[in-house]
């Protein structure tokens, strides 16, 4: 019998998912497709008896949009959000706003897969000529975080973003969690993959292979330590599941028309 239980998930589809791009830090609403997976979501977990009292976001748009409309799908908009920059995507460097695909056709799609998916290998970082440098580091939202400017990423490994995660687990969700609240964190496919490898204990060359889909709640079931009491569970279609991380997994490799 769990002692706890915690939803995590990927945000739904947002619109530069749907070009394929790396969209780390800039901030994107979803997509038509990612509404309808964050809406399915919040009906699924419906549908399960699922009650949160509790929801923790990143800062970015996506995540915050994707938890609102699982809230109101089980009419539980009253639950209260908190968001912070810690949950947020892994900061892809200077490789933002470039397409995977083109990626995988001029470095090769080992690399990619290195850079997408790899424990500690980090993408160049970003400088202030890249196109979105503005964008990202004068948004207001990080005028209130508990770092200064200074100190935010301009690349980041997964280690890199399951050491900047860490604090926010230990210090904010693991209470709450003690407490005997049910928690649903809306987060992002690298922040999600940290906090797995953390609570699962998988090893730094396992991680790689570990792939999440937009939009699919994940069930971790913990004893009175945190420890998982099994595997995480996806929720849902299995069938449906495995193709969409197929289809994420195809995202950083050439298309078969340019090999």
């Amino acid at each position: 019998m769990a002692k706890y239980r915690l939803v995590l998930l990927r945000h739904g589809e947002g619109a530069w998912n749907k070009e394929n791009r790396f969209c780390s830090w800039v901030d994107q609403k979803l997509s038509s497709d990612g509404i309808k997976e964050a809406q399915n979501c919040g009906k699924h977990l419906k549908a399960l008896g699922f009650e949160f009292d509790l929801v923790f976001t990143s800062v970015l748009s996506r995540s915050i949009q994707t938890a609102w409309l699982i809230l109101e799908e089980m009419g539980q908009e009253w639950v209260p959000i908190q968001s912070s920059w810690r949950l947020n995507e892994r900061h892809y460097g200077a490789l933002i706003g470039l397409n995977r695909a083109e990626m995988a056709l001029n470095h090769g799609e080992e690399q990619v897969k290195l850079w997408r998916r790899s424990y500690d290998v980090t993408p160049p970082p970003i400088t202030e000529s890249h196109p979105y440098y503005e964008e990202i580091y004068n948004d207001r939202r990080y005028k209130c975080s508990d770092v200064s400017q200074d100190n935010l990423p301009k690349a980041e490994s997964l280690k890199d973003v399951l050491d900047r995660l860490l604090p926010y687990w230990n210090e904010k969700i693991v209470p709450e969690l003690k407490s005997g609240k049910m928690i649903l964190i809306s987060a992002h496919g690298n922040s999600s993959r940290a906090l797995l490898k953390h609570v699962e204990g998988i090893s730094d060359e396992d991680i790689i292979n570990v792939t999440l889909p937009t939009g699919v709640p994940i069930l971790l079931e913990l004893d009175e330590n945190l420890h998982p009491l099994g595997p995480h569970q996806f929720l849902g279609d299995q069938e449906a599941i495995q193709a969409a991380i197929k289809k994420v997994e195809d995202q950083g490799k050439v298309k078969s028309a340019e090999k």
